[in-house]
């Protein structure tokens, strides 16, 4: 937003003001263009005609349409003539006339004032609009219709017109517009010189009044609205310098009767004591300065100056609370004492950077081999690696409606190069576990104020902390939560325990907040802001590059998240199709008349819809009935830097977004964005800025580079790319001959046992027997960090890690050439040798050499591999894991590929029985692979034909009958239903029988 010329004593000796958010911005001032007059001057002449024209020409032409005394009851005999029709309709175009009066007044005087959000005139959705159009037009030349959208000033204020801000204390946690903690590192030198102007300022407090500097907050300016940020910039030099003038003047009571809670929250009007060294003319120092103020703001600073701490003898805050005076901290969320009302100060508890095991002093400074951007990204990397698993898995079934010799193959692509990386630290990084209590935490908490009957209140953000638990930032208060939760730091935070949230179960209702998306950390919390709850635009500024990444970002989490149903993503301005992530979900968008055209329709559709159930918001529709089938999210994120023109009809779309569910992300090279509720900065060194907010995060994002190497992980996965996919191959085929045998060999599928090994000391058995599954599974290597993630989920040292591997390599030991069983590739994964094979090894490489080898040629061969292959399969996979070990298997395939593979066998071995009429054999390999595969509707169309050949009616009927009992409700499948009424005609008649 642009800034408002001033004189001050600093700019007079030619010391330029430091920049704001850390980054030098030009001054930018729309020209007012011919264009603007045009449209000024037709908006005053439609408003002249309506707003008088209409009244004078109702008054003058018709007159006076209701009669002049009380009717009698002989007036409804009357014969209804055209004269009454008039009356009729003069009567309801004087009450419309009157309703578009009241919308012009209220835009008026809420753009004139540019405090609030206008309020709304009941009944008047679209005059409203049209009155807000109108006077924005007209306003164009003198200020902006960006006045009539709300500002930063105006966060916290309720969307129905609310002028008392929400409190949240701005020296406590978890706040979204709180202050930002000081960091150290970074901001020495300043913190060093503002300790010597503290203690210059402590050595002058015993001084009078008569020394102390205020200020009075200035009306706004067209779109500018004053800030402490700039107040501090002009007057002390430094803009981060806000938080004195905050200490100064928290909790005083103002001219108005209020008092500032939240350095982003400040009105028109009100005395801000500033520190000793600020300079400018549009300072007051009393008694002795009041050169241009009035009597009556001299007596409101003058009885200002009575309030504090200098006027309680350093007494501290005021309120009686148990902070102290100045920078008052309180303990973070993690040390809160239980279960007392929690008081966390310092803003934003964060969660941790996922399942990242500890780095050693060796290891710090470098990833080892894998990217941090998904590293340090726990909840995209969970919704990213859960919706991989599920394409695969797609893949696999698609594959499987196929012929069997005319398939892709079970196994996915082993991805190379970048996207191996990236996968890897999807493992590495991922946070299943964070992002299921999230999800049951929110619904959780949305069935429990639907059984209240309550509605949900508006969310801002949401606060992570790196303890588990949950912080709810509200745009208002909302009365006291539904157990488990509690109130937080103030009436508008609501808290969460981890432990409470361990309780939760599965609550079938909708996902009452799916627009949360992560941005990113501070300390050890991570925020998620409320995309489609902001009050109108959330701008991003910064290089196109950092501000691409996190887009990027916020774009792949909001279309792979586990804490939202349904949902549209519409992008604008990005380079790269991120549409693969999410087919369902994502849309790409070519330019900003396509976007205009496609919200305008969607925004007057949602109102409408709105309107007509009753509902104040989308969030009403989330609960009750329809809460599974509508009001779903649209969040639109435009990557491209929009025109001024463009930005003044984005901020008219954003106006009343907020209520309808659209939420819009918009990338700016400046920071004056028209209607931009919430400004943002994307720094080269990763910082995400947003110093009116309060906010400093280490900012979530997705680099270039990853972002192709995770679409490419998806892409390759894609069940609809067609035939020209990989063979059936597997990935290690094992020498299945009499000279094959190896020198270690686990049997996986069932029962886990070892053959070859001495059993390993009782303590660390089930941990390298685990690590010994994991190498197996994947025979094309694991790297270090995976493996250490997936036997620690919750994080390990690397020297804990290592002596791991050492004992495992240990318990492999070498072959005869004395080479080492468990070695490292060339990238440092870890493989293990060709002579440490598992029984799945085993059954791919039968079924590979019986249907694409050495079984081709030779139908002998064929069917003794077969055999031989169905006789290995004991049970499901690892069948006596113990409890609480192997939730790796969570992010693996497996449990789909190893039933559909027994399926094939047992299909191709009754094949091959059938060719020889062997009907009783093709019967029992079928009943061998259900065992595995129960659900596989293939072999139960193969085992009815296999029961038909037996030409044995009875049997078929009994089999018949265990379908119809398997199917229960759902009955069943329609293909099933023609194959009975082929092979059986009558068994509809033994249903009937059986109902």
């Amino acid at each position: 937003m642009p800034r408002r010329r001033t004189t001050s004593s600093s700019s007079s000796t030619g010391s330029s003001p430091a920049p704001r958010n850390r980054t030098p911005q030009p001054v930018r001032v729309r020209r007012r263009s011919f264009g603007d007059f045009v449209k000024a001057f037709l908006a005053f002449v439609v408003l002249l005609v309506l707003v008088v024209g209409v009244p004078l020409a109702l008054a003058t032409q018709i007159g006076w349409p209701l009669p002049d005394g009380m009717p009698g009851l002989d007036w409804l005999q009357r014969e209804i003539t055209v004269r009454t029709f008039l009356s009729i309709l003069t009567v309801v175009v004087w009450f419309a006339w009157a309703q578009f009066t009241a919308c012009v007044l209220v835009e008026v005087k809420a753009a004139l004032s540019g405090v609030g959000v206008p309020g709304r005139v009941p009944g008047s959705g679209p005059s409203q609009l049209l009155a807000r159009q109108l006077v924005a037009a007209l306003l164009l030349v003198g200020a902006t219709a960006a006045s009539l959208t709300p500002g930063l000033s105006q966060l916290g204020q309720s969307m129905e017109g609310n002028q008392k801000p929400s409190v949240a204390a701005a020296q406590q946690t978890p706040g979204l517009f709180a202050q930002q903690q000081e960091q150290a590192a970074s901001t020495a030198n300043a913190l060093a010189e503002q300790a010597g102007q503290a203690a210059a300022r402590a050595d002058s407090g015993s001084a009078a009044h008569g020394d102390t500097k205020y200020y009075r907050i200035q009306p706004p300016e067209g779109r500018h609205h004053d800030s402490l940020w700039e107040i501090a910039d002009r007057h002390l030099g430094d803009g981060r310098r806000y938080k004195e003038i905050f200490e100064l003047n928290k909790d005083r009571v103002q001219p108005d009767g209020s008092k500032l809670s939240e350095a982003s929250l400040i009105r028109p009007g009100w005395i801000m004591e500033m520190p000793g060294d600020a300079r400018g003319g549009e300072l007051v120092e009393l008694p002795d300065e009041a050169p241009n103020v009035s009597e009556q703001v001299q007596r409101h600073i003058s009885d200002y100056a009575q309030t504090g701490d200098q006027a309680q003898g350093g007494g501290g805050a005021q309120g009686g609370g148990a902070q102290g005076g100045g920078d008052a901290q309180v303990s973070l969320p993690e040390q809160r004492p239980a279960p007392a009302p929690v008081t966390p100060a310092n803003p934003a508890p964060a969660p941790s950077a996922g399942r990242e095991h500890a780095a050693t002093p060796a290891e710090a400074g470098h990833s080892f081999g894998l990217p941090e951007a998904l590293l340090a990204a726990p909840l995209l990397a969970a919704g990213l690696l859960g919706a991989l698993g599920r394409r695969r898995r797609q893949a696999l079934w698609q594959s499987a409606l196929g012929n069997v010799g005319g398939r892709r193959g079970m196994e996915p692509p082993t991805p190379t190069g970048d996207a191996q990386d990236a996968q890897d630290a999807l493992l590495v990084g991922a946070d299943p576990e964070g992002v299921r209590l999230l999800d049951r935490s929110l619904r959780g908490l949305a069935a429990a104020l639907a059984a209240e009957s309550r509605p949900l209140p508006v969310v801002y953000a949401a606060w992570m902390s790196g303890n588990g638990d949950l912080h709810l930032q509200l745009a208002q208060p909302a009365g006291k939560p539904p157990a488990p939760w509690q109130l937080g730091q103030d009436q508008t935070f609501w808290l969460l325990a981890r432990a409470d949230a361990e309780g939760y179960e599965d609550a079938d209702t909708a996902a009452p907040y799916p627009g949360l998306v992560s941005l990113g950390t501070m300390d050890d919390s991570r925020l998620l802001l409320n995309l489609e709850a902001v009050p109108g635009l959330v701008s991003l500024s910064g290089t196109e590059a950092d501000r691409s990444a996190v887009f990027a970002s916020v774009a792949a989490e909001l279309a792979t998240n586990g804490w939202s149903d349904r949902m549209t993503i519409t992008l604008v301005g990005f380079g790269d199709d991120l549409t693969p992530l999410a087919p369902n979900r994502i849309r790409h968008l070519d330019g900003f008349e396509d976007l205009f055209e496609t919200m305008s329709a969607e925004t007057r559709q949602r109102r409408g819809a709105l309107g007509a159930a009753g509902h104040d918001s989308v969030l009403t529709g989330r609960t009750g009935p329809a809460q599974h089938t509508r009001w779903a999210p649209h969040l639109v994120l435009l990557a491209a830097q929009p025109s001024d023109e463009d930005a003044l009809r984005l901020a008219e779309l954003a106006a009343d977004a907020s209520r309808l569910g659209i939420g819009y992300l918009v990338g700016t090279e400046g920071t004056d964005l028209p209607g931009a509720a919430w400004e943002m900065e994307i720094t080269g060194e990763g910082k995400l800025l947003a110093p009116l907010l309060g906010l400093e995060l280490k900012a979530q994002s997705l680099p270039a580079a990853q972002q192709r190497a995770v679409v490419e992980l998806f892409s390759d996965a894609d069940p609809g790319r067609g035939p020209g996919g990989p063979a059936n191959t597997p990935p290690f085929l094992v020498d299945v001959s009499e000279q094959g045998r190896p020198a270690v060999y686990a049997r996986l599928v069932g029962p886990y046992e070892i053959i070859g090994l001495d059993a390993p000391d009782g303590d660390r058995s089930a941990q390298l027997h685990e690590a010994l599954a994991l190498l197996l599974l994947h025979r094309e290597g694991v790297h270090p960090r995976v493996l250490a993630s997936a036997l620690w989920p919750r994080g390990v040292t690397a020297d804990v890690r290592d002596a791991l591997l050492e004992r495992l390599r240990a318990w492999l030991g070498t072959d005869p050439d004395g080479s080492a069983r468990l070695r490292t590739d060339a990238g440092g994964r870890l493989t293990l040798a060709k002579s440490v094979v598992s029984d799945l090894d085993v059954l791919r490489s039968l079924y590979y050499e019986a249907t694409q080898g050495r079984g081709v040629d030779s139908r002998q061969v064929r069917g003794r591999l077969l055999t031989d292959a169905l006789v290995l399969v004991r049970g499901p996979l690892l069948a006596d894991r113990p409890e609480g070990r192997y939730r790796w298997l969570t992010h693996e395939i497996i449990d789909a590929q190893l039933p559909l593979l027994v399926a094939d066998t047992g299909l191709a071995l009754s094949e091959f029985h059938l060719e020889k009429n062997r009907a009783e054999k093709a019967i029992e390999a079928l009943n061998a692979a259900l065992r595995t595969a129960p659900a596989d509707e293939r072999l139960w169309h193969e085992l009815l034909r296999a029961t038909h050949a037996t030409e044995d009616t009875g049997r078929l009927h009994v089999l018949a009958a265990d379908l119809i009992g398997r199917s229960g409700a759902r009955g069943l499948p329609p293909r099933t239903e023609a194959l009975l009424d082929e092979l059986l005609p009558t068994w509809r008649d033994g249903v009937a029988a059986a109902g």
